[in-house]
């Protein structure tokens, strides 16, 4: 590959650097954050006690000043059961408000809670808790620790606030330590990029996972920020959630594009009040124009936006804003204030694997064995083009690079095109093995009716991209695609288990 090229902001990026600055390490970081996470919480409950902090569906609804009471108990029995400052605490609970309080009962102890993936299997779980060094397993069906209100405050903005995994897609999970000033920036990123406006009137629906960073540092964390609301879902019911929609006056909703596509499904044989959303993020995977544009028609009173980022980062890296979500959907946006990017180029300037670094990025692994820095920067394993304006486009992931007879077929292209094409309603696009071209295209769609035409819709693939990138392999399937709890496809079960048969073409 050619020497890493660093990309500069350009001026149609619309996320100014007012207020940030370049501290002793050369991070460009917020000015003004809060020191840390237990300043968040405590400042609300003094100033605003009584506004709703975290409610679950059908469950359980706290204020600020409660959580802090409860998350306090809860840190108490903690400390009463010997853990002490930097101890890891395994949070293996369902969402909902008792997650929560695990979360920051641990943080109030001066502990380091683990976010445990809820699908991950009994061996994966049992790695994951040897691998942290967990001293206290909070899971399902026991009882959180209680005892003597405690408050830890002695913790600083670079000490380690959380462990999140990653979801294991090659490998055994990697632990991601988070500080507080990552969390807190992620927030604060937040906050500018999407002009969220704080109090009372925030409330978000989380349908996603907690032990995910959407979930948790985009929604939890920045509803918390801005002392506003979480509303939890524990598990997705498309019409519990519209119901929630109305019923908890919700405004920033965020999502996968698949669950927006069963929602509005829903939504036309179900009309609801959804007048009170402002604020429609989704991330994970292509989205197709035609949604985005039915987003809007649906969703008279929001904006709309892409967000991506990842684990190692804290949650966002780029935003597509709304002025720019129908034209360039295919687009993941602009950097973000704090985050500086870079390319390796694979060819020309404009076009290679995209690398971060910034005061939301990690420094390293908790095995302190993989490397996760080259030279300060974090390699994020996503091809990427910029374009002209400096907006940002996922090419592939590099491991998922098609190589078809010397030419490089991008996935995720060729699942836009048939995420576009009328009759699919989701799809994946991998590798096929070849002895003569090393590699074809398959496909493997789910329909999103009953009558699926195959032919049509490779077909109407073949109007979209070049020939040789249209699928030669097509494996239809009626159950959902294999997603991690962000929404990306889990690719290396496809290889594993799809039999394609004979070539389509």
């Amino acid at each position: 590959m050619s020497p890493i090229r660093e990309l500069h902001r350009t001026a149609e990026n619309p996320f100014g650097l007012e207020g940030t600055h370049r501290d002793a390490s050369g991070l460009r970081t917020y000015d003004d954050l809060p020191a840390t996470l237990v300043d968040v919480i405590t400042s609300h409950a003094a100033r605003t006690p009584r506004v709703e902090a975290v409610v679950e569906v059908d469950g359980p609804r706290l204020d600020y000043v409660t959580l802090l009471e409860r998350a306090s108990r809860v840190a108490g029995g903690l400390v009463a059961a010997g853990v002490k400052p930097g101890d890891r605490v395994a949070l293996r609970r369902p969402a909902g408000v008792e997650w929560v309080l695990g979360f920051w009962g641990s943080i109030l102890a001066g502990a380091i809670p683990v976010a445990i993936n809820t699908r991950f299997s009994e061996q994966e779980v049992d790695y994951v808790v040897a691998d942290s060094g967990a001293h206290v397993v909070l899971g399902a069906g026991t009882t959180l620790p209680d005892g003597e209100p405690f408050t830890q405050g002695a913790a600083a903005a670079d000490h380690v606030a959380a462990i999140f995994y990653t979801s294991g897609t090659t490998g055994h999970p990697k632990g991601v330590p988070t500080t507080h000033r990552a969390f807190l920036s992620n927030a604060e990123t937040m906050t500018r990029t999407l002009g969220i406006e704080g109090g009372a009137g925030l409330r978000t629906l989380i349908s996603v996972p907690l032990f995910h960073v959407t979930g948790c540092n985009s929604q939890l964390l920045t509803a918390a920020y801005l002392g506003g609301t979480s509303v939890i879902l524990p598990e997705l019911n498309l019409d519990k959630a519209l119901a929630t929609l109305a019923e908890e006056r919700i405004s920033f909703v965020v999502t996968v594009p698949a669950v927006y596509n069963l929602l509005l499904r829903r939504l036309a044989e179900r009309p609801t009040d959804v007048s009170g959303v402002t604020l429609i993020g989704y991330g994970g995977a292509p989205i197709a124009v035609g949604l985005v544009k039915a987003l809007r028609q649906t969703f008279t009173s929001a904006r709309v936006f892409n967000g991506f980022g990842m684990t190692e980062t804290a949650s966002l890296i780029s935003v597509l804003p709304d002025h720019d979500a129908a034209e360039h959907a295919d687009s993941i946006g602009f950097p973000v204030p704090v985050v500086d990017l870079a390319l390796d180029q694979i060819d020309g300037p404009n076009h290679g694997e995209l690398l971060v670094r910034g005061p939301n990025v990690l420094t390293g692994y908790w095995d302190a064995v993989t490397p996760a820095l080259v030279d300060g920067w974090f390699r994020t394993g996503d091809v990427v083009t910029v374009d002209p304006a400096g907006r940002l486009r996922i090419v592939d992931r590099v491991k998922d690079l098609i190589n078809r007879g010397g030419e490089n077929v991008s996935s995720v292209e060729v699942e836009a095109a048939l995420i576009e094409t009328p009759g699919v309603l989701d799809a994946a696009v991998i590798g096929v093995p070849d002895e003569v071209m090393g590699e074809k295209v398959g496909a493997v769609i789910v329909p999103a009716g009953d009558d699926f035409d195959v032919a049509a819709v490779i077909s109407g693939v073949a109007e979209r991209i070049a020939d040789y990138k249209v699928p030669q392999y097509v494996s239809v399937r009626r159950e959902p695609l294999p997603r991690n709890a962000g929404g990306k496809l889990l690719k290396r079960e496809l290889r594993e288990g799809v039999d394609w048969g004979e070539p389509w073409r």
